[in-house]
């Protein structure tokens, strides 16, 4: 029987209440509802509305239920609309009437708002856990490829040389960020809305702190409207999601483009490939490819919360029963393809050789310029003069470090500063030390704060997230 039946005479049609129901999604909140009802049991005993004989039969039936859920014994039945009544059902059939006090006070608005947050507190960790992994996984290809050296790009274009490290460690910090993010979504969620009822705050003394406390919520909300439609935590969660699977998404599109042949700075274990159906040759990146596309996926879950959410009135509005598919369908992809995505990257075999030949004269151009600046040149008028001499050497289809000293007095560079190492990755790379720099001492003080960031990320949730 629904808990809302009673208003009504004639029962729902068959069709509309499977369309109405929520079972199907919502009992993954199943321990967060049981925990959510034992607290508020216990304050219904506290304030004298219930007997401390009839909380102990809740308590007894409560824990039972919670049992049943951790050993896979709770059995959904045809007619359990959603998580809640589910729970109350089961409750009836341990300890009776009594079941029906537990409700007292409480909507299952408040009630589903408790347990979706305290669900969302339960599960950041877990996401913060493998972005660690897979931070710990970039840190330890910047430690074993430090030295190397390959050209960097912007436009997709070949631009400077840098240490293979510093291109790691671009995603660490990107992924640095969406930890500090999942943080802030996780003090956002830990509001407690229980006690907030329907829509106007519960008709009985709870205390709402208590309540706060008991369940691991650091303050409660202020306004029960509020409380009950607020769902900027679930939206939160799906943006740092979003923004995480961008960055992975990025770091997919490099390791895709450098393992081809077009390329070929690196390959991938055969563990983490696949191969053609048609053609032999072939050996695919499928599983960085498919962490590109699902990203696709994780912005749509985040657009179609927020254009849910943008058209409703306040307190609560059947709409918000959409809420919690996005994000569990968001919890379980992170979760799944980051491990995935560390492993990959463990294996990956880097080729030195072809990264070094990738590195051309024309990528050191910009020190050329910079020694002309060093020499009294304006910047401005160094880059002219540089781009001249870069035209010159593409026409004649030379090297710009092949440039005769004639030609390159001729174009007005003073020919004593191509005696000097200019055309070298090492020097081009060690001009570049200044703190966020891709210089062998800015790179190794980069990984020994990424490690300091490690352990301090781990650190946040109290071990949860170890």
């Amino acid at each position: 029987m629904a808990l809302w039946s009673g208003r009504f005479s004639g029962k729902m049609d068959p069709a509309a209440w499977y369309f109405n129901a929520s079972i199907g999604i919502d009992q993954r909140m199943a321990l967060e509802d049981v925990l959510g009802s034992l607290a508020w049991a216990s304050q219904l005993a506290a304030i004298g509305v219930i007997s401390q004989n009839e909380f102990k039969q809740m308590e007894m039936g409560l824990t039972t239920i919670q049992s049943e859920f951790e050993n896979d014994l709770f059995d959904i039945q045809p007619g359990d609309e959603d998580i809640h009544s589910a729970v109350e059902r089961r409750l009836y059939e341990l300890i009776g009437e009594t079941a029906g006090k537990l409700h007292t006070g409480r909507s299952r608005n408040d009630q589903v708002a408790t347990d979706f947050r305290l669900w969302v507190l339960n599960h950041i960790p877990a996401i913060c856990n493998v972005i660690t992994q897979m931070q710990q996984s970039l840190l330890k290809r910047a430690e074993a490829d430090f030295g190397l050296v390959f050209p960097a790009y912007t436009h997709l274009q070949r631009a400077q040389p840098v240490l293979v490290s510093h291109w790691w460690l671009s995603t660490f910090w990107a992924l640095e960020r969406d930890q500090q993010r999942w943080q802030a979504v996780y003090k956002n969620t830990s509001f407690l809305p229980l006690g907030s009822a329907a829509v106007a705050g519960s008709g009985f003394a709870v205390d709402r702190f208590s309540l706060a406390e008991q369940l691991g919520f650091e303050s409660i909300s202020q306004n029960s409207i509020d409380a009950v439609s607020d769902r900027d935590f679930a939206a939160e969660f799906l943006f740092a999601a979003s923004m995480t699977a961008v960055h992975l998404s990025k770091l997919a599109e490099g390791v895709i483009l450098f393992s081809t042949r077009e390329f070929d700075y690196l390959a991938l274990d055969d563990a983490f490939a696949t191969g053609s159906s048609l053609m032999p040759q072939k050996k695919n990146p499928d599983v960085f490819e498919l962490a590109r596309g699902k990203t696709g996926s994780m912005i749509g879950l985040l657009t179609g919360l927020l254009t849910t959410l943008k058209g409703l009135p306040s307190t609560y509005d059947k709409d918000l029963q959409e809420d919690k598919a996005p994000v569990f369908a968001a919890y379980d992809y992170l979760t799944v393809v980051i491990p995935v995505l560390a492993g990959a990257l463990d294996s990956v075999t880097l080729k030195p050789e072809n990264m070094e030949k990738a590195i051309d004269s024309t990528m050191f151009a910009t020190d050329l310029a910079d020694a002309l600046v060093r020499e009294g040149i304006p910047f401005r008028e160094a880059h002219g003069l540089v781009a001249k001499a870069v035209r010159t050497a593409l026409a004649d289809g030379i090297g710009l470090d092949q440039l005769s000293r004639e030609k390159l007095v001729e174009l007005g560079i003073p020919a004593k500063l191509m005696d000097k190492d200019l055309f070298s990755a090492e020097v081009s790379i060690n001009h570049k030390n200044l703190p966020g720099g891709t210089g062998i001492q800015a790179v190794r003080k980069q990984m020994d704060q990424a490690a300091w960031c490690i352990n301090q990320n781990k650190k946040f949730f109290g071990g949860k997230n170890e």
